[in-house]
């Protein structure tokens, strides 16, 4: 008996309150059609971001990636603008840090024709989850696929059931996402609020009272 694919439902971030996703959250799995549009998250071991809201309309991502024995700290700026029902990313980068996103996730964070669209975590029957969709259209007229169409998974919690990361990739393969990625996390970040000049540290705007300056070292999992 054929069964329907679960109903996905798309968030329009112009009709929604932002302060709702600021906090922590864990990236959990990827998909899309093609493995090359996901497959350089395998290089990660775990990753873990948090949102601010600095305004009714702007949303900065800081993301911190376990890569190997390395930490990896980038922010991302998005804004909601009138009108549009995705998420668009600030284009203010410099050339050696797009440089070096395009070689660890290959992402270039500063290319205005990206959607980022919000989609339900009920994707993943899951209330403290959201699907984040990064995508680009095709690169020439003659391409008939977009050149870039990902799904991302996040989660409020840490460590999440088995069933609901299989209900996401079942769900996910019934819309024809058959490529995946999880993480292992088997090692873990830990982002300690205090200096140490023997850490990495990013220097924020001080005037910013929720910018400070975020010392982070790795340490293997007990």
């Amino acid at each position: 008996i054929f069964a329907p694919c679960k109903y996905r439902e798309q968030l329009a971030v112009n009709s929604l309150d932002l302060h709702q996703f600021t906090g922590k959250w864990f990236f959990k799995a990827a998909v899309s059609l093609r493995d090359s549009d996901i497959n350089k998250f395998r290089m990660f071991d775990n990753i873990v971001f948090t949102i601010q809201d600095t305004s009714n309309s702007t949303l900065v991502l800081t993301g911190s990636m376990r890569m190997g024995d390395a930490c990896i700290k980038k922010n991302w700026t998005y804004h909601v603008q009138p009108g549009r029902d995705d998420l668009l990313l600030e284009d203010d980068p410099p050339l050696s840090l797009i440089c070096v996103l395009l070689v660890v996730v290959g992402s270039n964070p500063g290319r205005p024709q990206r959607r980022n669209l919000l989609w339900s975590g009920m994707w993943a029957n899951c209330s403290d989850c959201i699907v984040f969709q990064e995508l680009e259209p095709p690169l020439n007229e003659t391409d008939s696929e977009d050149s870039l169409n990902r799904f991302l998974l996040y989660s409020r919690q840490k460590d999440v059931d088995l069933e609901m990361l299989t209900t996401f990739l079942r769900n996910s393969a019934c819309n024809g996402l058959t490529a995946s990625v999880t993480l292992p996390h088997e090692k873990e970040l830990q982002l300690l609020r205090r200096e140490d000049p023997t850490e990495s540290t990013i220097n924020k705007n001080p005037g910013n009272p929720s910018s400070q300056k975020y010392p982070i070292t790795c340490a293997g999992r007990s």
